[in-house]
């Protein structure tokens, strides 16, 4: 408990200072009913207060629960939130192949967040966790955008740990996790792996920095190949666009000042 309340103050005074020393004073986020965007609205509304609002994008696709949870959540919270289906974007382009459908889905979202925070003059509260940021299990431009993420070095593992200690729903916190892109849809069922699997080999590479060779003799061969192979694969995903150098001082290659720098 000790370590959740101060992951939590910690996470808290980051939202507001994020936020606050851009001059803007309200944040914004998507909530989908899930666990990591009920983890960041908590979160945003204990540091925003009334300047944090939460947006729900359901799709003709998405369960009813996703609303049902999201709503049950803002209301216990005391979280603003406004109800914004994508459903007649999605018909004005339609798709039937599931991948394509799911990635326009994600940008259509993060399109009316994007346009919701300059309603408001809000930053945009991004809600994807480390296993998530890793594997690439995201979509550019979608859900992977965002001004900054206070989850972003949680793995989902962790999040369910979080959530509990942060009083979320248990409506929430007991479904499988999705991203809720069609129907019929789980996180778990498209990476092949469970969560409780994934976590320690990640664990294992990243912040302890085993070797492939040290983590084939921990974990299954297979199990392990593929999260090395998607951690490599989607390094594109956790980069800023790759700018070609022509000049002396390059965004992205020397020129790397940080966005809260003061003359």
């Amino acid at each position: 408990m000790e370590r959740w309340k101060l992951i939590e103050d910690y996470l808290i005074r980051f939202i507001r200072e994020e936020i606050e020393k851009t001059g803007i004073k309200n944040g914004i986020c998507g909530i989908s009913g899930g666990i990591d965007s009920a983890v960041v609205a908590v979160l945003a509304s204990k540091a925003l207060g009334h300047r944090f609002r939460g947006i729900l994008m359901p799709s003709k696709y998405s369960s009813p629960s996703s609303v049902e949870d999201g709503v049950e959540l803002c209301r216990k919270f005391g979280i603003k939130y406004e109800i914004i289906p994508i459903t007649p974007l999605l018909e004005a382009y339609p798709l039937k192949d599931k991948l394509r459908l799911g990635n326009f889905s994600a940008r259509m979202r993060m399109a009316i967040l994007y346009d919701k925070s300059a309603q408001y003059r809000a930053l945009v509260i991004g809600t994807s966790n480390k296993t998530e940021l890793l594997l690439g299990y995201g979509t550019l431009f979608g859900d992977l955008a965002s001004a900054l993420n206070p989850i972003g070095d949680l793995y989902k593992t962790e999040i369910f740990e979080f959530a509990r200690y942060l009083g979320v729903p248990e409506s929430i916190l007991s479904k499988p996790p999705s991203a809720d892109l069609w129907q019929g849809q789980s996180d778990e069922g498209e990476l092949g792996y469970s969560y409780d699997q994934i976590d320690p080999v990640l664990r294992a590479f990243v912040d302890e920095r085993a070797t492939k060779a040290e983590l084939l003799r921990m974990f299954d061969k297979e199990l392990v190949e593929f999260v090395v192979q998607k951690v490599y694969q989607n390094q594109f995903k956790r980069k800023m666009p790759i700018i070609a150098k022509l000049k002396s001082r390059t965004i992205t290659h020397d020129f790397l000042y940080e966005r809260d720098i003061y003359l």
